[in-house]
């Protein structure tokens, strides 16, 4: 009883604080939210075309060789694509503990633990080329699957993987067979397989012969996250994605992303009811900074930029 009483109580409060705003601020105010979504949509369009600035490649699949390719890309974004022309983080880490010479990736690391301090996981939601493709395909009208306590409970496997694939698995071939191999990138990463192996695979015969029973492993993946994207909302960065999980950890203490102001918030829920994500509060390791809770709180308590 007391719970429904606190829930009419701020049901109460928001309908108050929406009855006060002249309509005319209430419209102002849900054309900036649209305005700052679209906003959102481009820039995600503009990196894509910025990660992969390659274009020639897409039209001979050639890989890009330029110095650039010795930087670390913030977001997902395969190494082979034609069109890349810097390095994936995690293809980059995976480099580091493969091969028969071992190297602690102190560059590597560095450039990630760089973006996790500067931005955390609202790369994921404004600079990720294979997040945009999932938001994408989930706009297909198909009834959705909704978070709920099992996806809650699913957004851990991505902390295993990242153990698993990005570490264990290395070493542990590293040790069995002295050679240790990028397993994530090759045993997973549907990215690699979109961006990389399937066009690489259209422009060279050579590369078409060599393809085996792992291609097909692979494009099976691409192919099973491309169907549940279309039904639940970017379902490998929620579940699968080693990066997000990285950036995830750092989302708290990151220079830039959403913040709540404490002193304005009515704590009427209003943000959760619309999250996509598998959060549980605004700004947590799941969150990616995508906006969509701030165009709906009711006394604009949620902004996105600098922190601190």
């Amino acid at each position: 009883t007391s719970r429904r009483q606190r829930q009419m109580c701020i049901r109460d409060r928001v309908s108050a604080t929406e009855n006060i705003l002249p309509s005319g601020v209430r419209q102002r105010q849900f054309v900036w939210s649209v305005s700052a979504l679209v906003k959102r949509k481009l820039v995600q369009i503009c990196t894509a075309l910025l990660y992969n600035g390659n274009f020639a490649g897409f039209t001979t699949g050639n890989i890009w060789k330029g110095s650039s390719k010795n930087i670390c890309l913030p977001g997902l974004n395969c190494y082979s694509c034609p069109g890349a022309l810097g390095a994936c983080p995690l293809g980059s880490l995976q480099s580091s503990l493969s091969g028969v010479f071992l190297r602690i990736p102190f560059y590597v690391l560095g450039f990630i633990l760089l973006f996790a301090l500067i931005f955390a996981r609202l790369i994921c939601g404004w600079g990720c080329p294979f997040g945009l493709v999932q938001e994408l395909l989930y706009k297909i009208p198909t009834p959705k699957l909704q978070r709920n306590r099992f996806t809650y409970l699913l957004s851990y496997l991505k902390y295993f993987i990242a153990l698993v694939f990005l570490l264990l698995l290395p070493l542990a071939f590293y040790q069995f067979t002295g050679s240790g191999v990028p397993a994530f990138c090759k045993f997973i990463c549907p990215a690699g397989t979109l961006e990389a192996a399937l066009p690489l695979a259209f422009f060279k015969p050579q590369i078409r012969e060599l393809l085996g029973q792992l291609f097909i492993w692979k494009l099976s993946l691409l192919c099973l996250t491309v169907l549940a994207a279309i039904f639940i909302y970017r379902p490998f960065c929620r579940f699968i994605c080693p990066l997000g999980a990285i950036y995830g950890l750092f989302n708290k203490i990151s220079l830039f992303g959403i913040k709540v102001n404490t002193v304005k918030c009515i704590n009427c829920d209003r943000c959760m009811e619309h999250c996509k994500m598998d959060c549980r509060h605004v700004g947590d390791r799941e969150c990616i900074a995508c906006g969509e809770c701030r165009k709906v709180c009711p006394v604009k308590a949620i902004s996105l930029g600098k922190k601190f």
